[in-house]
């Protein structure tokens, strides 16, 4: 008896190392791709700051006009394609963990199909973007700036739609390395083209827009060429043909909700520095609230790019019929979210007095900023989570799940308690950043709720349902057809 007793502590503590030494391997594993996966998205996010940096060399005008359409274009455009491609990462995600490669290639085609479209009745509003900014008060002559900017950023609209399919195409396969040495080598090159489009062939702000687009109908050059003569991207070929045409409806389905998932979040941070403005020193109040946007957007990439393995990871265990995988990868990549939140935002503490010199020599916009400091750092530490949840929400397949949650917790929430405290109870500035605070919290507890109480076996069988033809059946029988 006592032998038995023995026997079952050794094997209950070789238990506990398989699953201690799972979990490490699988830490290894997330950061090998979520690091990578920032240099991607920060790449691509600096392609429009250096298109912004090089505008502010010409005069104050140019630099006014393209800072609003540039947030014009994000709000009406980027921030939706964006949302839409999101689709892509539970459908190619769970299709290329089942093994069902010549899928993945069809929801990439149709997801390309798709994207170009909704970039037509896009762009006939930026044409109209200058008479729109005067209709709502903007300035006529920085408004016929934005409007002139966005009028010749419509090809970088066209390439931005086709960039994000095949970034999510290269992502849910894991193939992240053409994406890095891509992004990076346009990224370089990006700086001289648009230097010598805005000064050397005078092409002033306008010149700056198109490099945009060139930028990324390279990076869309670059991957065709990989996918073309890769042997990693053979058994998953965009094929331009018929039967990607019926996934149209599926991807719907799914792009719409992840689009207003994104928008929904994007769009009351907008809204965030319009109220600002509207407070009783609206410039101090509004470049403060700039600050500390730009500041949580900047480092909201890092928790993107985590968000984009984990979304990886468990699209790829549920499409594979591994539901203890997926739960692996969730515990693994919240003990990563902590330790990033504890990091940044202790880093953001100890620097409070100083970082406001970073974009500011005011010595009130920098006071200003020091006492802003311990929000902007709990608003960093529920980003971190809000990044990674957002990315088991699309890996998963909760896309509407998401659009609910965000549209309770900012509109029906955050924005209001933003009023109240900024406004009625004229917190100013501080309020409204608790008010869109308290809608990031809500959403984060909604979504971590979600994700603590999930069944995981029954994600893996509503991706085999997702997944499979009419006919298969099961996920044993879909992973035993034979697809070249």
């Amino acid at each position: 008896m006592e032998e038995a007793f023995l026997k079952k502590k050794e094997g209950s503590s070789e238990n506990n190392n398989n699953n201690g030494g799972a979990f490490v391997q699988e830490v290894k594993k997330l950061s090998s791709m979520a690091g990578p996966m920032v240099v991607v998205t920060v790449s691509q996010f600096l392609l429009q700051v250096v298109s912004l940096m090089v505008v502010g060399h010409l005069s104050q005008l140019s630099l006014s006009g393209v800072a609003l359409a540039t947030s014009f274009a994000d709000v009406t455009g980027f921030s939706i394609l964006l949302g839409m491609a999101g689709a892509l990462e539970t459908l190619c995600g769970q299709t290329f963990g089942a093994e069902q490669y010549h899928k993945l290639g069809n929801y990439t085609f149709i997801a390309i199909i798709s994207l170009l479209l909704v970039c037509f009745p896009i762009s006939l509003l930026w044409l109209f973007m200058d008479k729109l900014l005067v209709l709502l008060g903007q300035d006529h002559a920085i408004s016929l700036v934005a409007g002139r900017y966005c009028v010749w950023l419509i090809p970088a609209l066209f390439g931005y739609a086709v960039l994000q399919a095949l970034v999510r195409y290269f992502q849910t396969q894991s193939l992240i390395f053409p994406m890095v040495v891509t992004s990076v080598i346009v990224l370089v090159l990006h700086i001289p083209i648009c230097w010598v489009m805005v000064f050397q062939l005078g092409l002033g702000q306008n010149g700056a827009a198109l490099s945009i687009g060139i930028a990324y109908w390279l990076s869309v050059m670059f991957f065709g060429i990989y996918i073309k003569f890769s042997k990693a991207c053979e058994k998953s070929k965009i094929v331009l043909g018929r039967n990607a045409l019926r996934s149209i409806k599926e991807f719907f389905q799914l792009a719409i909700p992840s689009a207003l998932m994104v928008c929904l979040e994007w769009w009351s941070f907008e809204l965030l520095v319009i109220l600002a403005g509207l407070l009783p020193n609206p410039e101090l109040e509004t470049s403060v609230l700039s600050i500390c946007l730009n500041i949580c957007t900047t480092h909201y990439y890092i928790p993107y790019g985590v968000g984009a393995a984990i979304s990886t990871r468990v699209s790829n265990e549920l499409g594979a019929g591994n539901p203890e995988g997926a739960r692996g990868a969730v515990r693994a990549v919240v003990v990563l979210a902590f330790a990033e939140a504890i990091l940044v935002s202790s880093a953001l503490f100890c620097l409070r007095h100083v970082l406001g010199y970073a974009f500011s020599n005011e010595i009130e916009v920098v006071h200003y900023v020091a006492k802003i400091v311990p929000l902007l750092c709990l608003s960093v530490s529920v980003d971190s989570f809000l990044g990674i949840l957002s990315g088991i929400a699309r890996g998963s397949g909760w896309q509407k799940i998401g659009a609910c949650t965000n549209l309770g917790a900012y509109y029906i929430v955050g924005i209001p308690v933003a009023i109240l405290l900024g406004f009625v109870l004229t917190f100013d500035g501080k309020g409204l950043w608790i008010g869109i605070l308290t809608g990031s919290t809500l959403q984060a507890i909604i979504l971590s709720s979600i994700t603590a109480f999930t069944n995981w076996e029954k994600q893996a069988s509503l991706a085999t349902e997702r997944i499979c033809e009419p006919g298969e059946g099961s996920y044993h029988q879909a992973r035993n057809t034979v697809l070249v």
